[in-house]
């Protein structure tokens, strides 16, 4: 298996020999408005994307979205993915995908196979309380195939019981959770902060992490020295790993 970090939660997923694209956010860098209502007022995106969209692109065989918040499908990856490729996604999103012009939309209710792998799909909360419910549901994934890693893909979640009970479940081998601790002037953060984080390693002893999710959109305050630092506070740097943009690791 191979992760590649493109940008914020946008991922290249090499797994049981097909590649697929994660939550694909293709704009260029401050196309689109800020988010209101948080402390830093900056255009989105914050930065380029790494590649060109084009490499981005290439050899893709799949999509998995795991909401559709324009973080995680922009109106440019509307505009410029191909159409035909199957896309995974929760239940919810299955008739807004369709009017986007997605042709092939799988709806993973709880499971799904396809092409031997095994999709699982997970819960969390994007937050807690009044604001986590205006956020809307989303979803995670498990991915299981012959002769790889077991990998749990969180989406936007915060820690919570949801998480721990997909890592009791499926004993991931690498997680990637989407952190930034994004958060409005108001209430906790909805995505997961850096003491999630150490709950996420805490609770999947055996697991290697991968964190993405950060330094792009301008609600997600948490940056990567921070965290690093953090993680090097609590030993916990050997099995979390913080990419750059554009960066990727291969798992056995």
């Amino acid at each position: 298996m191979h992760i590649q970090v493109i940008r914020h939660a946008t991922l290249k997923v090499t797994y049981g020999g097909r590649t697929f694209l994660v939550d694909p956010m293709l704009s260029a860098a401050e196309e689109l408005p800020a988010v209101q209502n948080t402390p830093n007022q900056r255009a989105n995106p914050l930065v380029d994307l790494p590649l060109s969209v084009e490499e981005v692109l290439a050899g893709v065989d799949a999509l998995v979205v795991t909401h559709t918040h324009p973080d995680h499908l922009d109106e440019a990856a509307v505009n410029k993915l191909p159409k035909h490729l199957p896309l995974f996604c929760q239940p919810p999103d299955h008739e807004k995908l369709i009017q986007h012009g997605f042709e092939q939309v799988i709806v993973v209710e709880d499971e799904k196979e396809w092409q031997g792998i095994r999709f699982h799909r997970t819960s969390g909360q994007h937050g807690t309380g009044e604001i986590g419910e205006k956020m809307g549901p989303v979803s995670g994934f498990v991915l299981q195939g012959a002769d790889e890693p077991t990998f749990y893909l969180a989406g936007d979640t915060i820690w919570c019981e949801e998480v721990e009970q997909a890592i009791q479940a499926h004993h991931p081998d690498v997680i990637t959770v989407f952190a930034g601790a994004a958060q409005f002037l108001v209430g906790d953060p909805i995505t997961m902060t850096k003491e999630d984080i150490a709950s996420v390693a805490h609770a999947a002893v055996d697991s290697q992490i991968i964190v993405a999710h950060m330094e792009t959109w301008n609600h997600c305050l948490l940056g990567r020295r921070e965290l690093r630092e953090y993680l090097e506070e609590k030993k916990l740097s050997a099995r979390i790993r913080v990419p750059e943009d554009g960066e990727g690791i291969h798992y056995r």
